[in-house]
């Protein structure tokens, strides 16, 4: 399944602007021994909690040798589909649309654009509300700039995609170039 986000114009930068999961639903094959650097809570009614996590390890991509040459601004890029199979324990999608909800309410209230440092540096942003948590990777070694509404979108496309339904528990979206990802799981 491919899912192409649509581009937007505004900018701004992230620092502790997005919401984050609890650092041991990360994966550890992504991020080693999770750390909190920052938290705060993002959202018109500021009830989604945003981490900035702190890796032991680089993150990055298994071949990314010309993704390290230029920093780029990757809003509207597309990205490919993955349900994590088999099914059960997903999340909710409807808590999923919350996280979407404020990153919708950030990109008007502060900027829709925001920038990601090197996966290199180590660090990951992680949005959770109850049962739901999304997280996004800059895996190219250069900082990145993405859009919240794009993040959204692909929040509110995963979630109620990758389900028992469709014998999945989340998924996540990978960019066509493997820059970047956006994971949605169960928290």
């Amino acid at each position: 399944m491919r899912f192409t986000l649509l581009p937007l114009i505004l900018t701004a930068v992230l620092p502790g602007v997005l919401s984050a999961v609890v650092p041991t639903t990360i994966p550890l094959d992504i991020c080693h021994s999770p750390t909190v650097v920052s938290e705060k809570f993002a959202g018109e009614n500021q009830d989604v909690k945003v981490q900035v996590v702190q890796c032991d390890n680089p993150i990055v991509a298994r071949d990314n040798s010309e993704l390290t040459k230029r920093q780029a601004n990757v809003c509207g890029a597309t990205c490919n589909t993955n349900c994590f199979t088999p099914s059960g324990g997903g999340p909710d999608p409807n808590e999923c649309h919350i996280i979407a909800d404020a990153l919708r309410y950030d990109s008007q209230d502060i900027s829709n654009t925001f920038d990601m440092v090197p996966a290199n540096s180590t660090a990951l942003v992680v949005m959770q509300y109850r049962s739901c948590s999304s997280f996004i990777v800059n895996q190219a070694g250069v900082p990145l700039r993405y859009c919240r509404d794009d993040w959204a979108s692909v929040i509110d496309w995963v979630a109620p995609n990758c389900q028992a339904t469709q014998n999945a528990h989340g998924g996540n979206c990978v960019a066509a170039d493997q820059r970047w990802f956006i994971q949605v799981q169960h928290t």
